[in-house]
């Protein structure tokens, strides 16, 4: 999967962040019938679902607009030394699905590689969190009926063809559109919109974007401004028998909010905001167990690289350079830290390359524990020319 995830979706990325994103539907036509088909097709769903070990809720079945009982797909066994109750019954979601339900496969981001490669890039380049489901639905059989979602859809058509009813929230006629393999439908949130399959079965993959609203940024700057202690202040004894009596005390208590929110700090409710986006970024270790296996072997000569849509920030802290990535902070000499922001900027490099920074034994130091940490891999470094 190479490129930009949001040129894949939308193509004319300009256009569709300045006219599109947030406020109107769009239809993306295919660029080919299989444009997709390395994401997610209908061979990686049967697989998935007879072969991965598939519990609930990571898929349920739905039919006429109603997810069946978990107790009617699922079934008990033993994991290790535990009993389970929720583990796919392969046969019954078959069956299920014969008899005219959907089957939905959810979470695919956290469960499915490529799938959540697509989604973290898309992720990185929104800067909004993005998840991911897929639906494979019988032919001549609805999922959902009409509907809205509360966050953006981007729906990937990856096999057969859906009918799309669309009633887009500008309140002009509602469309209605056949979805086919390769092609795109973004909808803004609030969308109303159903969706049923024609005389074949139609898979597709619906990428969930929760946008960010400026509601919540404001809610931040609000939130700041009622931090006052003369708010947390109790209000007088009897004042619900009188409460004509406190307007003037509530007056000059909505005057001091007031004040607090133009004389606020826009900077910090953003800061604060984007620093909740990426630390809620789960990094992507794939290749760590191999990395942790190889790691005392790395010398001078090894192909490193900075695992891509890694959440890193790199602070100097007096004596100290702190790594902030998502999960954790990774304090070291402050003597390291022109040569971690050299690697940062090119991404893929070997120790030696580090010359000017650092000596071979200390360069092999710091190379060896960010690989520990999960900041650097050797897994798929070789690919291409590092540095």
């Amino acid at each position: 999967m190479t490129g930009s995830s949001l040129t894949r979706l939308v193509g004319d990325v300009r256009h569709f962040l300045d006219r599109v994103f947030g406020e109107v539907p769009l239809h993306v036509p295919a660029a080919a019938p299989d444009a997709f088909d390395d994401v997610l097709s209908l061979v990686h769903v049967d697989e998935i679902v007879a072969a991965s070990g598939l519990r609930a809720p990571g898929f349920r079945v739905v039919k006429q607009g109603a997810t069946l009982p978990a107790s009617r797909v699922t079934r008990k066994a033993r994991i290790g030394s535990r009993p389970v109750d929720d583990l796919a019954d392969v046969a019954a979601v078959h069956a299920a699905f014969a008899d005219g339900a959907t089957v939905v496969l959810q979470g695919l981001h956290r469960s499915w590689r490529p799938v959540a490669q697509l989604c973290r890039e898309l992720e990185v380049e929104l800067t909004h969190p993005v998840q991911a489901n897929a639906y494979l639905t019988p032919p001549v059989a609805q999922g959902l009926h009409l509907h809205e979602d509360p966050h953006d859809v981007f729906a990937v058509q990856t096999h057969g063809v859906k009918r799309w009813v669309v009633h887009p929230p500008d309140g002009t006629a509602a469309w209605d559109l056949e979805l086919k393999p390769g092609d795109v439908l973004y909808l803004p949130a609030g969308t109303r919109h159903a969706a049923q399959t024609v005389e074949s079965a139609s898979l597709h993959l619906t990428i969930g974007v929760r946008t960010m609203r400026w509601s919540q940024l404001v809610r931040r700057a609000f939130d700041a401004a009622l931090s006052s202690a003369e708010l947390d202040r109790t209000v007088p004894a009897g004042w619900a028998d009188t409460p004509g009596d406190h307007r003037d005390l509530l007056a000059r208590q909505l005057e001091t909010v007031a004040d607090a929110l133009r004389n606020g700090d826009p900077d910090t409710a953003l800061r604060d905001a984007a620093a909740a986006f990426w630390s809620n970024r789960v990094p992507d270790r794939s290749g760590g167990l191999q990395d942790l296996l190889a790691v005392d072997q790395l010398d001078d000569a090894t192909a490193l690289r900075v695992r891509p849509h890694l959440s890193v920030n790199l602070e100097l802290d007096r004596d100290v350079a702190v790594l902030v990535l998502a999960d954790r902070r990774v304090r070291m000499p402050a003597a390291v830290e022109p040569a971690l922001r050299w690697m940062l900027g090119v991404g893929r490099f070997r120790p030696a390359d580090l010359d000017d920074h650092l000596d071979e034994a200390s360069r092999l130091v710091l190379c060896r524990r960010l690989v520990r940490e999960g900041l650097l891999t050797l897994h798929g470094a070789g690919d291409g020319d590092p540095a």
